[in-house]
This record gives structure tokens, sequence and C-alpha cells, in this order.
């Protein structure tokens, strides 16, 4: 009988991103094990009103002597609300030992007793953040797994001004982490690495790759997204965007590449989020005339974003450097098609059978892609419903919450069940791309 630990520190269905995810995560694998969840204070009464019994299935475990401090400085440190990211996961990476530190005072003995017979850290998924747990669960004999991690695409080339607007100074630094104590303890006593994307696999040092397990990070819970995309695309074509409002997502490069089909009435944009970048948005829009083809609503309630989404013709998510890319299974989900650049995270869940992938490159070559995709797609609707079902089916059959726990699963199956070691491939690269790169 497998009876895992699970340790989410970010982890509440009330949320969105990375709790959000490590809810859906730890309880897919909890429906499988019936493990039990170990969490963050902040996310308990989230948790109690999901119907989770404390005490029975989950523990909350307070942190927030070290957490809560480390929140305010990394709020004056990363130049605003929205940016420096790299600033704000440094220094959580730098205060979560503390969060382990509490979880193995309280449950050393029930590890050590055979309670638990795997314990998985399932967030922070960030390579950034070492795990003393690894080392401690090694002595005590059971198996630690970690992950899925992701983090660390590199920034594009020619995109410096976005970075510097994103106040992403430690992104020029950021193999610093390397250096942190912890980082090679973790990977060595580790018992399985589950690695997120192929940008992550490249980070793990080669010798430690025969423990690696490829699971993407991110899933889709066929629960909150029932509604179907029945409409036929035609002219105006609709095209939609939902992420933060910041420079890296590439909200203002859909403006541009849009804005010749929106004046002409062939094309309408709905861009859902808030962020920084919002007032230069309306701005743009004001300048150019296409108040009457472009919707900025704000925030959309996560319940509610399946219904915007099945309304549009083309998810459009020209994101530069994204890790995972969660909004694209989505939109997929509903059988929206989307078009994404190829590079990082969303390019591995788009095949040429169920979206549209867009070279990187500089900010005009991107522009001018896109502008092209939308021509061409005003021109000929018909491609998108020819796309949707094949992208709605990849979504809902190998990018679900159940799916990724059944992978674990067999990871959990080979370390304590002597199971033939579970194959899951790396994504492959456009080969094509791959070459061009290279010339």
């Amino acid at each position: 009988m497998i009876s895992p630990l699970l340790i989410a520190e970010a982890c509440n269905p009330e949320w969105v991103s990375i709790p959000l995810e490590g809810w859906s995560h730890a309880r897919a694998i909890q429906a499988l094990t019936g493990g039990y969840l170990v969490t963050q204070i902040r996310n308990r009464d989230a948790i109690l009103r999901a119907g989770l019994v404390e005490g029975k299935d989950f523990t909350a475990i307070d942190s927030e002597a070290v957490a809560a401090r480390v929140y305010k400085i990394a709020s004056l440190l990363r130049g605003g609300k929205g940016k420096g990211w790299t600033t704000n996961t440094a220094l959580n990476s730098l205060a979560y030992p503390y969060f382990e530190r509490l979880v193995w005072k309280q449950f050393e003995h029930r590890i050590r007793n055979g309670e638990f017979n795997i314990v998985h850290r399932i967030t922070p998924t960030t390579p950034t953040s070492p795990s003393p747990l690894a080392v401690r669960c090694r002595r005590a004999g059971v198996p630690f797994v970690i992950g899925p991690l992701n983090g660390g695409v590199p920034w594009p080339a020619g995109f410096d001004s976005a970075r510097r607007r994103e106040r992403e100074w430690l992104s020029y630094v950021r193999g610093a982490y390397k250096l942190l104590p912890g980082y090679r303890s973790t990977r060595r006593n580790a018992a399985a690495l589950l690695i997120g994307s192929r940008d992550t696999w490249q980070q793990v040092p080669a010798r430690f790759h025969d423990k690696c397990f490829y699971v993407p990070e991110n899933a889709v819970d066929p629960a909150r997204f029932t509604v179907t995309r029945t409409r036929r695309a035609s002219r105006p074509l609709r095209v939609i965007f939902v992420g933060r409002l910041v420079p890296y997502k590439g909200a203002d490069m859909l403006l541009e590449a849009a804005a010749t089909l929106v004046q002409s009435g062939d094309l309408t944009l709905e861009i859902i989020g808030d962020g920084p970048q919002k007032n230069d948005l309306l701005s743009f829009i004001e300048k150019n005339s296409l108040s009457a083809g472009v919707q900025l609503p704000g925030w959309v309630p996560h319940e509610q974003l399946q219904t915007h989404l099945a309304s549009a013709d083309l998810f459009a998510f020209p994101s530069i450097r994204e890790f995972g890319g969660a909004v694209v299974l989505e939109a997929m989900a509903v059988g929206l098609v989307p078009a994404v650049i190829d590079y990082g995270g969303p390019a591995e869940l788009v095949t040429d059978q169920t979206g549209y992938r867009i070279p990187i490159g500089p900010r005009p070559q991107i522009v001018a892609a896109f502008a092209k995709l939308f021509s061409d797609l005003a021109a000929h609707p018909e491609e998108l419903d020819a796309r949707s079902p094949a992208a709605r089916r990849r979504a809902l059959t190998q990018f679900t919450w159940p799916a990724k726990a059944a992978s674990v699963l067999k990871v959990y199956e080979w370390l304590l069940e002597s199971k033939p070691r579970p194959d899951f491939p790396l994504p492959l690269p456009d080969l094509e791309a791959l070459q061009a790169s290279q010339l």
C-alpha cells in the first residue's frame, strides 16, 4: 500500500496559479492513494471550506514568523505589484527551509515509524528552492520525491527592455541559485525528480538524469471546465488573451498585430487581465481608434473564464518567457485553438494539429507573424474549427490532473514495488526551428 505525505506549501482551491496547481495536484494524488496533505497556514480556511477535515486529511503549518516578514520585504524590493518575480522567488527560496523544518519537527516520528512510505514535495515548483527534507527522509529510509520542478526559461535575445521594465534584475544572475546550501543535497538525496519542461531538464546535472521523470507542470480539472465551444468561427474573427498585463506576456504585441484588422472590422480582441501595462494598452487603443473592437474587462473570476474562452475563435498568447502555460490548456479544454510563441512551456503543450506556434524572434518579427496569422485566419476561419476538436481532446486526455497523478503513481510504484521504470518521453522540439536556430 502506498501512503504518501504530500508537502504543498502553496495549496489553495480558491486562488489561481501555483496555489491552485498545488491543490489540484495534491487532491488528484489523494484520490489515488489516500495521501495526507501538509500545507501552510494561509491555506487552512479555504481547504476547510473545500470539505477536508483538519487532522484527518491535512495539517496546516504556521510558518508566518518567517513567511510574513519575507513577503513584506519582497513587496518592497520587487519594484511594484506583478513585477520582480525573480526577486520574489529568490527571497521565498531562502525562507522556505524554515517551513520544512517545522514539517519535520511535527512529522518526523510518523515518517520514521512507517506511517508514510513516500514523502513528496509538490510545491514550491521552482528549482531554486532547496528541500532539507530530502536528506532527512533518505536517512530515515523513506523515498523523497520532488516536483514537478519548472522554471528558469532564459530571457530571449532582444527583450532586455521588457526584462528591465519587469524589474528582473536578479534574472541576470539567476544561475547563482546553484550555489545555495542544499542545492546539490536536494538532488543527490531525492529518490526521484519530476521535471516539468525541457528547459528545466537541461538545468539538472547529467549525473541525476537517471532519476528524472518528465511530468508536465500544468494540467486542467475537467470539473472546472465543463463548457464546450460550439461556435463556428467567422468574420469578424474573435481573438482572446488572458494573462497579467506585463511586458513579457505580450498583450501590447497583440494589439499592434491586430490593429489593422480591428480598424477594418475583420477582427475583435478581448484582453482579460490586469497589471501595470494596462494604461499603456488603453493609450494605444485610443490613439489608433480601436475602442469599437477591443475590450479590456479586467480580471474575470476563474469560474467564469470558460464562458469567455468558449465564445472566442482563437486564443492568442504571445508570452515570450512562460514556464508552464496553464491558461493555454484551459483554452484547449473548451475547444479553443491557441496561438503561442514557440519558446518555453506553451510550445510543449501545443502541436501543429491543435494550434499555432509562432517562432521566437525580435519583437517586430513576432508582431508581423501574429498579424499574418490573424489575416490568414480571418480569410479562412474554418481552419480553426478543424483544429478545435483535436485541441480539446489533447487537453482532456493528456493534460488532466488525474492523468498527471497516474504518472506520479507509476513513479511511486517504481520506488516502492520494484515495478519497471516508467518512461515519460520529453516533448520533442520543432526540428525545423531547431535547425534554423543553429544556422
